[in-house]
């Protein structure tokens, strides 16, 4: 109800004001020869005042005024001659009537078409929060993986048993964090994410503000694996405040790289990979995650080896080409359509590639090429959405569509 008060107040005001010129009365609306009669009467005052100052003359002076008489008695002769038709009022005020009728009606029409009366306020937090959340996460991969120690071999019998005297110890030690710490680590060890997720969770509140990045990576790294290795907005939180604890910290350094993969940022998971595997040392237990993934992070981010943007026409390219006459132009950009063209047919590419190569071939106009090119995309990157997006952007940008 007080979405349509609100909603009703604001179209009568603003029709009110649309509207109020044609219910008005008479009005003394000054003439436009009257204001040329007053601009022309200053003119001629500001002669006497240019003579005094030196910047006239007085032939120039007698010239510039007889000028300025002569308009001035012809804006009279003007003034003397101007009617100031009116509309007849009925038909101001049924024209009114007929535009408040008819933009209330079409405002209400394309509402109900377009709007959804009813729907709750959705501000930043609540739409963000449309998100899986933590706990979602690690019940569906608890019941995916149905008890099942995935990824890792069959817990060491030892290293059960350590687990349990450490159960057991910090009974009567619960607010023992040493304990806690390596309880959290063996459990993450043997497979029990969620519980070592749990226990990590009582050591970073234990010690409020004064907890360490090194803590805040752990609980980021429990969640993320707890979650099937989803990073959960609670987990990039841990992140983020790690990272605002430590800027270093290689652990939180590695799984922002997987939560920016996440969210389809592969050119800044590289970028920050690379400089913790220049940081970090050889046996680091990230450095060959990263060293397995990295080639794939590159070709999602399409650069080379070397990190080196992929050969093919970048909007740099295009630019630099418009420097050039246009068969030059043409020719440029043909070959590197060409050399990437010829690469995706043989080796794949990225969706950055594919979409890079439609826009390419829209430049040139080959639009019949482009939408197969775009066609033949959508069925291979048919299982990825975000490609699929920026792929359907790629063709708009080309004047192209799908089959």
């Amino acid at each position: 109800m007080v979405f349509w008060f609100i909603a009703g107040f604001i179209t009568v005001a603003g029709l009110g004001i649309a509207v109020f010129p044609l219910l008005r009365g008479k009005s003394s609306a000054t003439r436009r020869s009257s204001y040329d009669l007053q601009i022309y009467r200053d003119q001629l005052k500001e002669i006497d005042a240019d003579i005094a100052r030196g910047t006239l003359s007085e032939s120039e002076a007698k010239a510039t005024r007889n000028e300025i008489s002569r308009r001035l008695l012809n804006a009279a002769e003007n003034r003397d001659h101007e009617t100031g038709a009116r509309a007849p009022k009925n038909l101001s005020r049924g024209l009114a009537v007929a535009t408040v009728i008819a933009a209330g009606v079409g405002a209400f029409a394309l509402y109900s078409d377009l709007g959804v009366p009813g729907l709750p306020d959705q501000p930043l937090a609540a739409r963000q929060s449309d998100r899986v959340t933590q706990e979602q996460a690690e019940l569906a991969y608890a019941a995916e993986t149905q008890g099942d120690l995935p990824d890792i071999q069959t817990p060491d019998s030892r290293q059960v048993e350590l687990v349990n005297q450490l159960r057991e110890a910090l009974k009567s030690r619960p607010e023992d964090i040493v304990g806690l710490r390596l309880l959290a680590e063996n459990l993450g060890q043997i497979g029990e994410f969620r519980e070592a997720r749990e226990v990590i969770d009582r050591v970073v509140e234990m010690q409020g503000d004064a907890v360490t990045a090194s803590d805040l990576s752990s609980q980021a790294e429990l969640l993320i694996y707890a979650a099937g290795f989803y990073v959960s907005p609670r987990a990039e939180r841990a992140l983020s405040l790690a990272l605002q604890k430590d800027p270093k910290d290689f652990r939180a350094r590695y799984y922002a790289g997987i939560a920016m993969l996440q969210r389809q940022r592969p050119d800044q998971t590289y970028r920050l990979w690379m400089s913790v595997l220049e940081e970090s040392p050889e046996d680091a237990p990230w450095v060959g995650a990263i060293k397995a993934q990295i080639s794939e992070v590159a070709r999602a981010a399409s650069l080379d080896a070397e990190g080196q943007p992929l050969a093919g026409p970048s909007a740099e390219d295009l630019q630099a080409a418009s420097d050039m006459s246009e068969a030059d132009r043409m020719e440029m950009i043909r070959g590197m359509v060409d050399r990437l063209s010829g690469r995706l047919a043989s080796q794949g590419g990225s969706a950055a590639e594919w979409a890079q190569l439609i826009r390419a071939l829209g430049v040139l106009g080959e639009t019949a090429r482009a939408s197969a090119i775009w066609n033949e995309a959508e069925t291979v990157f048919a299982a990825d959405p975000a490609a699929l997006d920026l792929l359907q952007q790629a063709a708009r940008d080309a004047e192209v569509s799908a089959k």
